[in-house]
């Protein structure tokens, strides 16, 4: 257990020292989300109300959770895109032929990842004002805790890819044909409710619809009367964590078979 969490523990080192060495990730993966928060909130929230979104709130308030979520998917792919870049300068190569298990080396990047991703999040978070949400301390605390496994989750899926694509370019198509529609799909967008009946359906299998919800409704713990008709905390916590465990075994199983060349 000790080798484990050392050497999963120098993975994740150098995630974190790679992503202080190149800040304009940092800028990348926030300002984006905040762009097309700012742009699409300020513009819909006087004329557009989708069906299905709660009383009580502008458009630009239900779309903060899911810019939130925006920026752990960017800060995701932005992560795990060092696994193909790892693998054209050689240094994946030789941490394979390493005493180390695969499965560490994959806890190590998803770890890394995730910890990126909520620091960013977080930061996020401080906006929440802006938005009219009111924040009190087990908001955050659950929040900060359902962003952890959205990030861990998304993570290991861009692992999955990471894993199997050999170019950056690959790596970019794959990733948004992927990771935006499970976006778009999860709630994030416009409301399940409002949707039509196969759409609903759709969005009804999309695990993230689960983790959204659950954070939307950590979100609103300390004003509970405004997020609406939505799903149990319990229950999307429960189906969020099976879906992160569920992406990092499906890495963890890509990664074992992948080839060291």
């Amino acid at each position: 257990m000790r080798d484990v969490i050392l050497q999963a523990g120098t993975l994740w080192q150098r995630e974190i020292v790679r992503f202080v060495r190149q800040r304009s990730r940092l800028t990348g993966a926030i300002l984006q989300p905040l762009v097309f928060w700012l742009l699409l909130g300020a513009g819909l929230k006087a004329s557009f109300k989708p069906s299905g979104m709660p009383a009580g709130i502008n458009y630009a308030q239900y779309f903060y959770p899911g810019v939130i979520v925006l920026v752990l998917l960017f800060t995701a792919i932005f992560a795990t895109i060092s696994t193909v870049e790892d693998r054209k300068e050689g240094f994946l190569q030789g941490v394979l032929v390493a005493p180390i298990s695969r499965s560490t080396i994959v806890l190590g990047q998803a770890l890394g990842g995730t910890t990126l991703a909520l620091v960013q999040g977080v930061i996020f978070l401080v906006l929440a004002p802006l938005a009219g949400i009111t924040l009190s301390a087990g908001a955050i605390l659950v929040s900060a805790a359902m962003m952890a496994i959205i990030a861990f989750a998304l993570t290991s899926i861009g692992l999955v890819i990471a894993w199997r694509i050999e170019s950056t370019q690959g790596f970019h198509a794959i990733m948004n044909l992927i990771l935006i529609p499970i976006w778009m799909l999860s709630g994030a967008f416009f409301p399940i409710e409002g949707a039509p009946a196969w759409l609903q359906w759709t969005m009804r299998l999309n695990p993230l619809t689960y983790a959204m919800a659950a954070l939307r409704r950590g979100l609103y713990l300390a004003e509970p009367a405004t997020i609406g008709v939505t799903m149990p905390l319990g229950s999307s916590t429960a189906i969020a964590i099976a879906f992160a465990a569920f992406a990092f075994i499906l890495a963890t199983r890509v990664a074992r078979k992948a080839s060291t060349i």
